[in-house]
């Protein structure tokens, strides 16, 4: 690749896009609320939020020095991460509670990045953590639903027009950070019901000594913090 294709690709990453016109800023984040909100679309949409939860599992056990043995998700939108090290201590603690935080503090990055109009940049960030995750996932299914949701992060930014590509970064913005919130709301349903016994939070829960509920509060905390930031962000206030 030549250097003035090398520039010009670094150029079009670093550069800044003109964000879509307010009315369009509040019809993705209603479309993004309808994709999180009625049963059958959430039960196919919230396919992308395991993703990130997942995601996060995996991006923590490697930033603590655990070594990510793979990722599966599975049909009924449920998912595992497998990693190996110490059974105990604060890797082991922060790869656990990264499950539930991930998908609010992924929208809450990419808030700020649509903020400083970083639309480019924040696609193709997005397309690399896809990439990065498609290579660690074990089987078939949790492979179609990364390759899937990574090809159209691909073809919006490589082949859409501007004006499409911002629609898109904002709804999925949106979309990360209303379906952040969800997931922990039904996760206390689920442990009120005597379920999920080894859930993210009870696991928390036994690695540290700290009431899960503690932690599940801490987890609705950092979605509910993030949507209000990054909505604010999104909305120019």
């Amino acid at each position: 690749m030549d250097s003035s294709t090398t520039a010009g690709l670094w150029d079009r990453l670093t550069g800044i896009q003109t964000a879509p016109e307010q009315w369009l800023v509040i019809a993705t984040g209603l479309v993004a609320l309808a994709a999180v909100g009625p049963r059958p679309l959430w039960r196919l949409s919230r396919n992308a939020i395991t993703i990130a939860h997942e995601g996060g599992h995996g991006l923590l056990a490697l930033l603590t020095g655990r070594r990510l043995d793979g990722i599966r998700l599975h049909s009924d939108t449920s998912g595992v991460t497998v990693s190996r090290g110490r059974p105990t201590g604060l890797g082991m603690i922060l790869t656990a509670a990264a499950g539930y935080t991930a998908p609010s503090l992924l929208g809450l990055g990419g808030a700020a990045l649509l903020s400083a109009h970083r639309i480019t940049l924040l696609l193709w960030a997005a397309t690399a953590l896809l990439v990065a995750m498609l290579v660690m996932i074990r089987n078939a299914y949790g492979a179609l639903t990364v390759l899937v949701t990574g090809g159209t992060f691909v073809v919006v930014g490589w082949l859409a027009p501007a004006e499409v590509q911002a629609v898109f970064a904002y709804g999925v913005v949106w979309f990360l950070l209303l379906g952040g919130v969800r997931p922990v709301f039904e996760l206390q349903a689920k442990r009120r019901r005597g379920g999920a016994p080894d859930s993210d939070a009870d696991q928390l829960g036994r690695l540290t000594g700290v009431h899960p509920v503690v932690w599940l509060v801490l987890f609705h905390i950092v979605a509910l913090c993030s949507l209000t930031g990054g909505g604010r962000w999104l909305l120019g206030l």
